[in-house]
């Protein structure tokens, strides 16, 4: 798999049109990567955990690939030959149908665009990624086709839809409560977080964003769509150089300039997602009013006055969300958002994070009692003019600039070390606000 990538010209060149060629590169590229893996040795975050994750799987190992093959006939059986009202979506390389396998499984079916090689080579990558790669957070791959000149990937079926969905098209359904919402954001922060420290080599996902975040029964959230996803950089490389691809108002900064992609990148459009999940926006809304076209740049100053907080809010959840949970998902989003790739956070400290706030379970029926405890947006002015409940920086909670955020380093239980990486990127986010005030100052 590591050849896979790296030799995107030998792909290309491989014979496409017979299924029998699709499952021989499967398996050549994943023993490529086996033996590449054995060979280097990697730093232990890469490793495995499992204990914490069963199902994890160790990408190169070519015994797990269990995608089945299928023929078009079968796929057009299983969608009464892609008849309109069997269409649940449309991406930007082809439509999704909902099928009945003759098993009865229930599954979705995207049907690659025929025209241009660039579909072919994603279809082979996301073939790749998703036969070696498996999680709870990631959606499974039952098989594909290769047909002729037929192109068609077979997912599990996720019954929700996806996170755009829910977010913006809530006509018919009950918008998501700050619970789900927070479930859902540790969800997939825990899908990347197994791409980039769990997977070996690291995978960035690079096309990250609310339309790819599908959703299980009970709101449980997996990444879907890796047609984009590249092997990152091991060893002493700081980043992959590619060409620029994604979503624009989800990709980073750095890498729609310059082409270099990193685990950061990905941090990046994770802190999207978040800020989508809180405010109820779009990344890119151009029927909103000038200056809020853009999410990220409309966010930008509020982040600076935690008094405007609540202004953010998804207007959707009625007030009905924990002012201090707000104010923790903020920050968190705020982090992940740092112009600079160094400034962000790992997305393992991340996960931890929102794993926290996510057990944080909010009663709306006791909202009065939360009020009391954080504050209502009135109490909180008096106390910012007081000075007794800003964000202040202190000893060791200090977050660094070299590598994001740092878990503490002392025996305690899970939920206080959560609490102290939430007091960290309070903090760092105060300083980094104070130091842009200072450069603006001086300038």
């Amino acid at each position: 798999m590591g050849c896979l990538l790296s030799k995107e010209s030998d792909i290309k060149s491989s014979s496409l049109n017979k299924e029998s060629s699709i499952k021989d590169s499967t398996h050549s590229s994943a023993s490529h990567l086996r033996s590449k893996t054995h060979s280097e040795k990697f730093e232990t975050k890469n490793k495995f955990d499992s204990k914490k994750e069963k199902d994890a799987q160790k990408v190169g190992d070519s015994e797990h690939i269990g995608a089945q093959t299928f023929s078009f006939k079968e796929l057009a059986a299983a969608t009464k030959n892609f008849r309109a009202e069997c269409c649940i979506g449309e991406g930007g390389f082809g439509k999704v149908y909902k099928g009945f396998l003759e098993s009865g499984q229930v599954v979705a079916i995207k049907q690659l665009d025929r025209s241009g090689l660039q579909g072919n080579r994603e279809f082979l990558v996301e073939v790749l990624m998703l036969s070696l790669l498996h999680h709870s957070n990631l959606v499974n791959l039952v098989g594909y086709c290769a047909d002729g000149d037929q192109r068609l990937l077979v997912y599990e079926f996720m019954p929700l839809g996806s996170l755009e969905d829910h977010l913006y098209d809530v006509h018919d359904k009950e918008p998501l409560d700050w619970n789900t919402r927070m479930k859902i954001a540790a969800g997939a922060a825990r899908g990347l977080e197994y791409l980039h420290d769990k997977a070996n080599p690291p995978v960035i996902y690079r096309d990250l964003k609310s339309s790819n975040i599908l959703l299980d029964h009970g709101f449980h959230p997996k990444l879907s769509d890796f047609g984009l996803a590249k092997l990152g950089p091991v060893g002493d490389k700081t980043h992959v150089s590619t060409r620029v691809m994604g979503t624009y108002g989800y990709c980073a900064p750095e890498y729609a300039m310059t082409g270099q992609l990193t685990l950061k990148s990905d941090v990046y459009s994770f802190g999207v997602v978040l800020l989508e999940l809180i405010t109820g926006r779009k990344a890119i809304d151009n029927t909103r009013a000038t200056g809020e076209h853009n999410l990220v740049a409309w966010a930008r100053p509020l982040f600076k006055d935690r008094r405007k907080f609540p202004q953010m809010v998804d207007p959707l959840l009625q007030g009905r969300y924990p002012t201090r949970g707000l104010y923790q998902a903020l920050a968190v989003a705020a982090m992940c958002l740092q112009e600079q790739a160094t400034h962000r956070p790992l997305i393992g400290d991340v996960v931890t994070a929102l794993t926290y706030l996510s057990s944080q379970t909010y009663d709306p029926g006791a909202h009065s009692v939360h009020s009391k405890r954080f504050g209502s947006p009135v109490l909180g002015k008096e106390k910012d003019r007081k000075g007794n409940d800003r964000l202040e920086e202190s000893g060791s909670n200090k977050a660094t600039h070299q590598g994001g955020l740092r878990s503490p380093q002392y025996q305690g239980s899970p939920k206080m070390q959560a609490k102290d990486h939430l007091r960290i990127q309070e903090s760092a986010i105060t300083n980094s606000h104070r130091e842009q005030e200072g450069s603006g100052r001086r300038g």
